[in-house]
């Protein structure tokens, strides 16, 4: 996967590139990250990338044309069918794991890190394919949230987490939160680890894990399960219920 990152701050993203899972993926060619500096599209001496709004407002506006140009030199030889353009936006919709799941299929993604009162809307209409938003909160810039994203994406990509099952039974991978873990001591100040999970009953532990998972859903993220739900079983209803 190519994942090119359009920002007016390019060292924000140093630090990040080099650690965890993202630095895996591109040390194993699995992952090429390139950081695009928008005012290398500049038209003028200074550099700039903005203009106050037509109309009058607060703020400024990222103009068209280095963005134009930008995205077009991301894309290359591809052409506007070889990739997906995303805007990072408040006004994008919101992301989520199945989007994730959908992102990590494609081969180029182009994200344009937005900043101020946001972009010229012919951007939007004649470049962006899509808007995301990683939560109904603002803020500075869009180069955190493709950060989000980028880790989001990258994890559930073939060879890059050590344990192939690890993104699948990850919090909302199947629908419902992660259920408890536990590590070594198994009593840690009389605090001990349920006795199903070192019985070795592997077909019960998988039970508990479900019922945990069910629990802990429907307390702490009620609107992601109901009764209803054909995902439950028929005795995991009756404690939902309860």
């Amino acid at each position: 996967m190519r994942f090119d990152i359009i920002t007016i701050f390019p060292d924000l993203f140093t630090g990040f590139l080099d650690h965890g899972v993202v630095q895996r993926a591109r040390k194993s060619a699995i992952l090429d990250v390139r950081i695009v500096n928008l005012r290398d599209f500049a038209k003028d001496r200074h550099r700039s990338v903005d203009d106050r709004p037509y109309g009058g407002g607060e703020g400024m506006v990222f103009m068209p044309a280095p963005l134009f140009d930008a995205v077009e030199f991301c894309r290359g030889r591809e052409g506007p069918s070889g990739c997906r353009v995303v805007l990072l936006t408040p006004q994008g919709q919101t992301w989520t794991q199945e989007m994730a799941v959908d992102f990590a299929a494609i081969p180029h993604i182009i994200a344009i890190c937005g900043r101020y009162e946001g972009v010229d809307q012919r951007v939007i209409e004649n470049v962006v394919d899509e808007e995301v938003s990683i939560g109904d909160f603002v803020l500075s810039g869009g180069e955190v949230p493709a950060m989000v994203i980028l880790d989001s994406v990258v994890r559930l990509m073939p060879g890059v987490l050590g344990n192939s099952e690890s993104a699948v039974n990850e919090s909302f991978s199947t629908g419902l939160l992660d259920y408890p873990v536990y590590t070594r001591p198994a009593d840690f100040r009389g605090l001990t680890v349920p006795a199903v999970l070192r019985s070795g009953d592997h077909a019960q532990i998988e039970r508990w894990r479900r019922e945990q998972a069910v629990e802990k859903t429907w307390e702490k993220r009620p609107e992601l399960v109901s009764p209803k739900d054909p995902r439950i079983a028929a005795d995991e209803r009756k404690k939902i219920k309860n």
